[in-house]
């Protein structure tokens, strides 16, 4: 499933085709939340896409990059992974794609990003209950939340099993993708948000000790950094993007 696919170009029809922005959702990984970030990316002059996560059948991060590996463009691209995709966006980088040109890893993690041990996994049963939508607004957004982020989250969630979202879950509390971080070579851009109330800050530290040579941006807003914060954060963006070297 592909969201939010824009051919446009800017300029004249001489200038340089700009890269194309492929985008990995958050945890919902419905790509249903990214449609102001590619639209304000678009009026930049960038092509976009928002790549779904598979619903159905494992949702490890090793699964997933194998399903999406395929999927991914043959021509130069941009990879944007927020919140639960930046470890998916690490495995995908580290295999080199050949159209990779750079990575943008947003409100993300390296390894667990809350301050549960990995057999904490084990806790998000079946019998689990899904936080109420309005718990998890003030979680994610903060004093951002408005009505249509609430029914944003709302329509996304309801795409998604219940089931499937506790397997991501606790696939966050086992990923461990460090080891894999100095073997991206190519640029990376990493976003993160200031009043971000979900990630635990010793995981921001860490991917930032870790990625010595990308770009680190802190913008004001919350862990859904993407969906209250669009503009701002695609003009970080489109403004990296241009400056690469592959860019035109």
């Amino acid at each position: 499933m592909e969201i939010g696919r824009e051919e446009k170009q800017g300029g004249d029809a001489a200038s340089t085709t700009p890269l194309h922005v492929v985008m990995l959702p958050g945890l919902d990984g419905t790509g249903r939340m990214s449609t102001s970030l590619l639209s304000a990316l678009q009026a930049h002059g960038l092509t976009t896409q928002a790549i779904a996560l598979p619903a159905q059948g494992g949702q490890d991060y090793a699964t997933l990059a194998e399903g999406l590996w395929p999927r991914l463009p043959h021509g130069p691209f941009i990879l944007l992974a927020e919140s639960f995709s930046g470890p998916l966006a690490v495995e995908l980088a580290m295999r080199h794609p050949p159209g990779l040109r750079g990575v943008v890893l947003a409100a993300t993690f390296a390894r667990r990003p809350v301050p549960l041990p990995a057999a904490g996994a084990a806790l998000l049963s079946p019998a689990w209950p899904m936080p109420p939508v309005a718990l998890l607004a003030r979680l994610l957004l903060g004093r951002w939340r408005t009505r249509e982020h609430l029914s944003m989250l709302r329509d996304a969630l309801a795409q998604i099993p219940a089931a499937t979202l506790r397997q991501r879950a606790a696939a966050t509390l086992r990923v461990d993708v460090r080891a894999l971080l100095p073997q991206i070579t190519v640029p990376t851009l990493c976003l993160q948000a200031r009043q971000d109330r979900l990630l635990w800050p010793p995981s921001v530290a860490e991917l930032q000790a870790l990625l010595p040579h990308a770009r680190h941006v802190a913008l004001e807003g919350p862990h859904l950094l993407l969906q209250a914060c669009a503009e701002p954060a695609a003009a970080v963006v489109a403004g990296w993007v241009r400056a690469l070297p592959t860019a035109g």
